[in-house]
């Protein structure tokens, strides 16, 4: 259990992330209370997987009882939580809310959107995100709090910068290197995998290699598959939160299909190339700091060449990105108006 001033919280592990290098090293490396109740739900379809995680919740509530639940982001933990607690008639809560693609073939889309009207508090990252709620007429129940995983970024950024040793240890300094992430269905089928990851290993010359942390799901795809890796491109394990955060800053460019990553690039000022068609992260885009190249050959060179060549960041920069994201006490701002709204 956890307090801050009048709450108590029980944190609750549905353990969709079940993998322990995608889920336990953050808790154990982050010096983070273990959950207070774990699910142990696993992989699965989509309906299996939040099937199963709503049955389990819904005893979970019943049991304790809470006078609100909190949900986070958009994965299926989140619409888990959100129908659960909506149909059980306990106060909720959705930190992250108003992100939209406008891409409803993603899965997150569908589950941010309904979580956003099902719950009774909304908490909005950005004033598009904002804005988003207020099109859709949520703002009443909508308050701009700024981005927690800026606050993440700041304070566990001097932790890594204290801690980490992983550019010593795979001896990045002072290389040009892309950081790369790909674990979304579209660009993890074989076909699109092969194609991806064989352009990517002919980009020769203007970066020296290409380190790349790789996903379970990718991991087994490239395996079954027994996909071709060029010798510029590293496979690693996943790496610790503190340790990609490391890599992210010492990058010279991050090309991802995450989200999240999208935005820790812009917070520690490397710039971001998208293998997307959209992004609910319009803010770095209009920063500048960020392209969308989509997965054609010809859109990623361009984006890499147009990235490569500038100085994405400066003091404007940096004062919009406070602007945008908030400076780095959303969490604060969070807890005020829990304690307001549910105690």
């Amino acid at each position: 259990m956890g307090n801050h001033g009048a709450l108590v919280h029980s944190v609750v592990n549905t353990g969709q992330h079940y993998d322990d290098a995608m889920s336990k090293v953050f808790f154990d490396e982050l010096e983070l209370p273990k959950p207070d109740i774990d699910l142990e739900i696993g992989s699965g379809a989509h309906g299996m997987q939040t099937g199963r995680m709503m049955e389990k919740l819904e005893a979970c509530f019943i049991n304790d009882r809470p006078d609100a639940v909190i949900v986070y982001g958009d994965t299926n933990s989140t619409l888990a939580g959100t129908l659960v607690a909506a149909k059980l008639h306990i106060p909720l809560a959705h930190i992250e809310a108003g992100l939209r693609s406008f891409n409803r073939l993603m899965p997150e889309e569908i589950n941010r959107v309904t979580a956003d009207h099902c719950c009774d508090r909304l908490y909005a990252p950005t004033p598009t995100a904002m804005q988003n709620l207020r099109n859709e007429n949520l703002a009443e129940r909508a308050l701009l709090t700024g981005d927690i995983m800026r606050d993440a970024v700041i304070y566990n950024y001097q932790m890594a910068n204290s801690r980490s040793q992983i550019i010593n240890r795979m001896e990045l300094d002072g290389s040009r290197f892309a950081l790369l992430t790909l674990h979304r269905p579209v660009n993890t089928t074989e076909t699109e995998l092969t194609r991806l990851l064989d352009f990517l290993g002919q980009l020769n010359g203007s970066l020296d290699s290409i380190i790349f942390p790789i996903h379970p799901r990718t991991k087994a795809i490239i395996e079954q598959a027994d996909i071709p890796i060029s010798s510029n491109i590293k496979l690693i394990e996943p790496l610790p939160y503190l340790d990609m955060l490391s890599v992210t800053s010492a990058a010279t460019v991050v090309l991802t299909d995450s989200g999240g990553l999208q935005k820790e690039a812009a917070f520690l000022q490397t710039p971001c190339i998208t293998l997307r068609d959209e992004t609910e992260w319009v803010e770095t885009l209009d920063l500048g700091v960020n392209r969308l190249s989509g997965t054609e050959e010809t859109s990623i060179e361009k984006a890499l060449a147009q990235t490569l060549e500038n100085n994405l960041f400066d003091d404007n920069v940096t004062k919009r990105l406070d602007e945008c994201f908030g400076a780095g006490n959303a969490a604060q701002v969070i807890v005020s108006d829990l304690e307001k709204q549910f105690s």
